[in-house]
């Protein structure tokens, strides 16, 4: 096998679109399954009586790290295929902040709204038309700002770069960090639990 598909020709645009429609189905139903529908849910997080969101997450990223590595290592994933997005520090900061706030007070992010939606939420179709509201805006205005948001890019640049070790060393931090981030959110969880609602 040979990874990732479309670096090596492997699959046709619209074969590609449609695993990408089938991943997507898959996706959102897991977010619904979570709970993640639920603007009460998902806004749990930030009163520390409901870390779901956290350990979903958490758990996301350390099986990806981990197939990656995995794949990577025993020949069935050429790394240097996969895409990695620009960074730019002032831009992705900014950017950053804005999702953060609009999901501290909106209770969604662009995903969870779509699945929301799914499920014939009001709140969920409002959110969903106000990120693309504001795509729209952003694709307008970009040629204005381009300039700033690329000032400070600094090309594709991944953590075992930027640190100068081994991938699998990143790898064995992340999977340390979420152990210690699910401890957290165990312990979390008892500290507020009387904040969540009867």
């Amino acid at each position: 096998m040979n990874l990732p598909l479309y670096g090596f020709d492997l699959i046709t645009d619209s074969q590609g679109l449609v695993t990408a429609l089938v991943l997507g189905f898959g996706f959102g139903w897991i977010l619904e399954r979570a709970g993640f529908s639920s603007a009460r849910k998902l806004a749990a997080q930030f009163y520390l009586y409901d870390m779901t969101v956290l350990k979903v997450m958490f758990t996301a990223i350390v099986t990806t790290a981990v197939g990656l590595w995995l794949f990577s290592a025993i020949g069935w994933l050429d790394l240097s295929y996969v895409y990695v997005t620009p960074t730019s520090f002032g831009a992705q900061l900014f950017g950053g902040l804005l999702l953060g706030a609009g999901f501290i007070l909106g209770g969604f992010c662009p995903g969870t709204s779509v699945t929301a939606t799914a499920t014939g939420s009001g709140d969920g179709l409002t959110y969903m038309a106000g990120f693309v509201a504001g795509l729209a805006v952003y694709a307008i205005a970009l040629p204005s700002w381009e300039l700033w948001a690329n000032a400070h890019s600094v090309g594709e640049l991944t953590l075992p770069q930027l640190f100068g070790i081994p991938y699998g060393a990143v790898v064995l931090g992340v999977v340390v960090l979420a152990l210690a981030a699910f401890a957290g959110a165990e312990w979390t969880e008892r500290k507020f639990s009387h904040l969540r609602p009867q």
